[in-house]
């Protein structure tokens, strides 16, 4: 037998492979081959990648272009880096791309293409070759989770470490607390953590560190309750609630607070200081609590770290303990510093007050309040509860305030179960006010001497800013005198305007208003804006108000005056950049001709329609380089009753929400102004959008144009809108050429009325609404006041009837009706002009 395993016969029936079909080894290739034209249409393609994608032939060949084949993403790769490269280079390997298979499969690739060049060098095909990925794809994600897991489970580690580190180093409950708070997040991905300690003495659990709105710090339950940290404290067991469902089933106040804070998943960690006594039960120090948007399962790894956590803070606790009543004395050192410093961060005597009592709780007492003889009305802030008996309380702050000493309460009597403390606040040798504290329940407020250095302290940080607010005011007046004075009057328009400087330092802004007569028939108005603040911008403002009114003339127009005054910016820098509205009412033909030159666009409120921006005649802000250099105007007709309204940025711009918001706000709130009287709208309008505590200044100009044919005006049942009412009535007597003696009694009569309404009707309803309607039909003046109160019977009615009978005897007839409320319709003939 011959020793070759290969018999003769079965050599002559092999065939080699350079003899093997070249059409065969393209279709049946171990990768999918492709032919494009260059600008990707597929001309050729081998069964291998048909196979693999499920596409017939006849739906790729001359139908189909190769980036078609391909994800979105990978269309983008292939359209910003594949096709640049291969037209410079020739060639492109390995290049990862998902294609889209018939039945919607994504299957990975690697694609090595080749650019075939005609001889006139200009491309001709594209041969690619596409080598199936799926397998390396899977290895490589499995070795990025396996990546992954190693660095959660490092950075866990390490999160551990460093606050093992901390523990060590936190000598108090307070900054173990603070340490172990801050854990979760960054070892567990948990959104916000919260620590509940165990007050032994008490028998309860308080919270006192938490990165998130709730619980807040300081709320309490009993250890016996039934709520999901107190028996966690109680039985000393890991618990990981992995759902809502879940904790319905055991705790159901926890499932309550999941659905209102958005957690899915919640882990209580009881803070451990080891086996009790007898090797019983451990001893819980506190709970630790966080939580996560989604549902988390905890795997054994992470929950190792969690229990490890817990050992470690419930020993840190432990020691912590252990301290001494000199430490605590060293801590309240710290304390004070530290609530001197914060006091010094706010100037303001009310926030510095405010401050100073949400200090003070819960750290020393349970309930704080701060009064100071400052001002007619004087200074009160308080924070916690309860509060003790406010009769009671005012007698002893008044005593207190009279003798310059101390009142504590004594060990025995009434006064006892108050437990409030009542100190002097005293700065050289003057009593400011004085400061109450009340301990919270189960706790006990320091000794005498630390609550005297904690007043003496106070008292000099409000006395400082007693004097800051008092140096504010002289200059706020100093700004208030840069404004504009008197405003040119006349019966064809009104003007209203208001001024409120920021609220956060002593310095002057740069924020105007002015309007002038320009001719007998033309007014102008502007309200503008200077960049910076202090002394330069107030400066800056005047130079330029004086400019306007300088350069404004009947032939130039607002673009024009723009113009010159970008001229004169080149020579003021400082001026550079200003933001300017500025306005040219005709008062004879009622056209306004304005222009903004980067300034926020007027508001006008057209009677009988809702508010609008005047988003014509925009250009840029004074002397900007970068925008075009003419300058543009637009011209409007504006109705009688009409109300333009100009600002600056202050009332609208906020850091927390877009400026189209801003703009939204403001067309809401003058909406709802329309009827409002217009003496007071522009304070209403800062008071409703920034309040009085605004970090920037607020500049508001309000023009009423023309007499209105008839007044219709709301106000709030507050008797300090009648007032305003007076004026604007006033005002639109006058306009309709009323007699002064036909005035005055309409003026009279309406304010019994609507004072009747405020006091009768809305006695119980602070938020009602009294309607006011005034019309002048030949030769009578007739007035409507309503209101949709419930009117009730009282004593005084010798006080109400005075009110009608004067209202009858002034008017010439008085007309009431009820039904859903009350209306009075009066009427007064007018006398001749002379």
């Amino acid at each position: 037998m011959d020793d070759d395993p290969i018999r003769p016969e079965m050599t002559q029936e092999l065939r080699l492979p350079w003899e093997e079909d070249p059409e065969e080894l393209y279709e049946q290739a171990p990768c999918g081959y492709l032919t494009t034209l260059p600008d990707g249409t597929i001309v050729r393609v081998n069964q291998t990648l048909l196979s693999w994608t499920g596409y017939p032939r006849s739906a790729l060949v001359g139908r189909r272009r190769f980036r078609d084949l391909l994800t979105a993403d990978s269309r983008s790769y292939h359209e910003t880096r594949y096709a640049p490269l291969l037209t410079m280079q020739g060639d492109v390997r390995e290049v990862a791309f998902d294609l889209v298979c018939a039945d919607g499969r994504q299957l990975p690739t690697l694609v090595n293409s080749v650019l075939s060049r005609d001889p006139g060098g200009l491309p001709r095909v594209i041969r690619t070759t596409v080598f199936d990925a799926t397998e390396r794809r899977g290895y490589e994600q499995d070795l990025l989770v396996a990546r992954r897991a190693a660095e959660a489970s490092e950075r866990r580690v390490g999160v551990l470490q460093q606050i093992v580190a901390e523990l060590a180093a936190a000598p108090t409950e307070a900054e173990v607390a603070e340490a172990v708070v801050r854990a979760p997040g960054p070892a567990f991905g948990a959104l916000d953590a919260s620590i509940w300690l165990v007050d032994a003495d008490g028998d309860r659990l308080v919270v006192v560190a938490s990165t998130g709105p709730t619980p807040p710090n300081g709320e309490q339950v009993p250890r016996s309750s039934t709520r999901s940290v107190a028996q966690v404290a109680r039985r000393g067991d890991l618990h990981v609630i992995g759902s809502v469902r879940e904790a319905a089933e055991h705790f159901p106040e926890l499932a309550e607070t999941m659905r209102r804070t958005g957690r899915s998943t919640v882990v209580l960690l009881p803070l451990t200081a080891g086996p009790g006594h007898d090797a019983g039960p451990p001893d819980v120090l506190g709970v630790l609590a966080f939580g996560f948007v989604e549902q988390r399962a905890l795997n054994d790894s992470e929950l190792r770290v969690v229990r490890l956590l817990g050992h470690q803070a419930g020993q840190a606790l432990d020691r912590a303990r252990l301290y001494d009543a000199t430490r605590r004395r060293e801590a309240r050192a710290v304390f004070l510093a530290e609530t001197t410093r914060a006091l010094e961060e706010l100037p303001r005597l009310l926030p510095r007050a405010r401050r100073l009592v949400e200090r003070l709780v819960p750290e020393v007492a349970g309930w704080a309040e701060v009064r100071l003889r400052v001002g007619p009305a004087g200074v009160v802030a308080e924070a916690g509860a309860p509060a003790p008996d406010p009769r009671w309380l005012t007698e002893r702050a008044a005593a207190v305030t009279a003798s310059g000493d101390p009142d504590y309460p004594p060990d025995t009597g009434p006064d006892r179960e108050r437990g409030c403390v009542v100190l002097p606040l005293t700065v050289r040798g003057r009593v400011l006010g004085t400061l109450a504290l009340r301990p919270a329940s189960g706790r006990r407020l320091g000794g005498a001497r630390f609550l005297g250095e904690l007043a003496d302290r106070a008292a000099l940080s409000l006395e400082n800013a007693r004097l800051y607010e008092q140096e504010r005011t002289i200059a706020r007046s100093l700004q208030r005198s840069l404004l504009a004075g008197d405003l040119p009057a006349d019966s064809r328009y009104t003007l209203e305007t208001y001024y409120q400087a920021a609220g956060q330092d002593l310095e002057v802004g740069g924020d105007w208003f002015d309007a002038f007569r320009i001719t007998g028939d033309k007014l102008g108005v502007v309200v503008g804006d200077v960049v910076g603040r202090g002394i330069d911008a107030a400066t800056t403002m005047g130079q330029l108000r004086s400019a306007i009114r300088a350069l404004a003339s009947a032939e130039a127009g607002p673009a024009r005056l723009l113009e010159r005054l970008d001229r004169f910016v080149e020579r003021v820098e400082s001026a550079r950049m200003t933001t300017v509205a500025y306005a040219e009412i005709n008062l004879a033909t009622s056209e306004m001709t304005y222009a903004c030159a980067g300034h926020q666009p007027p508001l006008l409120a057209e009677p009988g329609s809702a508010p609008r921006y005047l988003l014509d005649g925009r250009s840029g802000p004074l002397g900007s380089r970068a925008a075009r250099p003419e300058r543009v105007e637009h011209r409007i007709r504006l109705a009688a009753g009409s109300r333009l309204l100009l600002y600056t940025d202050g009332l609208i711009e906020r850091r927390d929400r877009p400026l189209d918001a801003g703009f939204e706000v403001l067309a809401r709130a003058y909406a709802r102004c329309r009827d409002a009287p217009l003496p007071g709208l522009a304070a209403r309008l800062a008071d409703l959008l920034v309040g009085r505590d605004h970090g920037d200044d607020v500049c508001l100009l309000c023009l009423a144009m023309g007499t209105e044919e008839r007044l219709e005006r709301s106000i709030g049942a507050d008797p300090m809108q009648i007032a305003l009412l007076r004026k604007d009535l006033r005002g639109w007597l006058a306009a309709h050429a009323v007699d002064a003696d036909s005035s005055e009694a309409v003026l009279l009569a309406c304010s019994e009325a609507v004072a009747n309404a405020i006091e009768h009707g809305y006695r119980d309803d602070p938020f009602g609404t009294v309607r006011v309607e005034a019309s002048v039909a030949g030769s009578a003046v007739e007035v409507r006041v309503a209101d949709r109160g419930t009117w009730r019977q009282t004593r005084d009615e010798d006080v109400r009837g005075r009110g009608l009978r004067l209202m009858r005897q002034v008017m010439d007839e008085v007309v009431i009706a009820r039904g859903e409320g009350t209306t009075v319709t009066m009427r007064r003939g007018r006398r001749a002009q002379p």
